[in-house]
Parts: structure tokens; sequence; C-alpha cells
């Protein structure tokens, strides 16, 4: 599976995000075929809930659309790499592959602050791929930022 494809995808669920005003990060769940089964982008803001990250939500119409609670054969793709929240998510939903784009130094559990799905002391690790059109993913959430900041 292409993985700037898997990407590309994403971004389209981060736009939506964007366009919410939500900070914009976008999600999508690959089957092993390369069929989307789940997509998601933050939800924080809309639905006041902090737990509503785009994956959680990509992972969750995922398994409903496979009626598992585990994605061992899927993959996930997301904009920004997953907070500990998600990468908890992603261990616990057993995903066979994770791929992301940019790379969070404040709350990234993928490899930068810590690497909670590396973990050999949890049940599961899947395969990750980080800095997947990385710059793409940057620039979109620094536009997103300077906005904020500008009002």
């Amino acid at each position: 599976m292409d993985l700037s494809y898997c990407m590309e995808q994403a971004f389209r669920e981060a736009i939506k995000a964007y366009e919410k005003k939500e900070v914009p990060v976008g999600a999508v769940v690959f089957d092993a075929g390369g069929r989307v089964i789940g997509r998601g982008h933050n939800q924080i803001e809309e639905l006041t809930d902090a737990t509503a990250h785009a994956e959680i939500i990509a992972l969750t119409a995922a398994m409903a659309t496979l009626g598992s609670k585990y994605l061992s054969d899927c993959t996930l793709a997301v904009t920004l790499e997953p907070c500990p929240m998600c990468a908890g998510a992603v261990v616990n939903a057993k995903v066979g592959r994770l791929v992301f784009g940019a790379y969070d130094p404040k709350m990234g559990a993928c490899g930068t602050v810590m690497n909670i799905v590396a973990s050999k002391h949890l049940n599961h690790q899947p395969e990750v791929y980080g800095g997947i059109l990385e710059h793409k993913a940057q620039s979109l959430l620094q536009e997103f930022f300077r906005g904020l900041r500008d009002q």
C-alpha cells in the first residue's frame, strides 16, 4: 500500500477539522486490501470531548465496519504523531501498521516524547512509519495555530 496515498486520505480528514476550527488532524483506517473502513478528524471542540481525537473516531468506525475489536491486518494513517491516549488505542486495537505525518514534540507517543507503540511491556507492537509527507502536515498545523495567535 502506498504510504503517501494513505496520508493524502488522512489530509482530507484534517481539512474537515480545519474548516470546523478544530486542530487539523485527520485519520483513516485501511483494511488489508486498501479499502477505507474508518475515517475521523478531530472533533474535540464540536463534541466538547477531550477524547474525540481523529484516531479514536477512525478506529471506532473501522471496528464497527469489521465487527471486530482488533485491526491486525489494517493500516491507520494519521497526519500527526499519536498522543499517549491514541497510541494506547492503537496497541489495544492491535493495529497492524501505523503511518503518520508530522512528529509531535509535545505529546508524541510513537517515538518523540515517549514510545508506547514500541513498548515490549505491552502485548502488541505495530509497524510504524513516521514523517510521511511531514512538511505538508506541519504546514497545515502551523497555519492553523498562526491563525489562532493572530485573533
